[in-house]
């Protein structure tokens, strides 16, 4: 019980427990990255101007456009949904 509770949500976005460590640590540092980077920019209207915007364009294609689906394994007791245009 445990154990799947440090994999199943893993296994459900097609990593291993340390690799979505990794992924996970990689976007909450660069989240409190920007969001320093925000607050700079309400302090200082000219500094850091994009920079918030472009840390939330960064993640968002890493997390929903590079997305690999067809490595993720459905849920537990959820059927298998296909992602692709003309796959079964």
């Amino acid at each position: 019980m445990i154990k799947r509770a440090f994999t199943e949500h893993p296994a459900s976005v097609g990593e291993s427990y340390g690799a979505h460590l990794a992924q996970a640590s990689s976007f909450g540092f660069a989240m409190i990255g920007g969001g320093f980077a925000c607050l700079i920019h309400g302090l200082f209207p000219f500094l850091c101007v994009k920079s918030g915007s472009r840390c939330i364009e960064d993640l968002h294609r890493r997390m929903v456009t590079h997305r690999d689906r067809s490595k993720a394994a459905p849920a537990q007791g959820a059927p298998a949904v296909s992602r692709r245009p003309g796959e079964a």
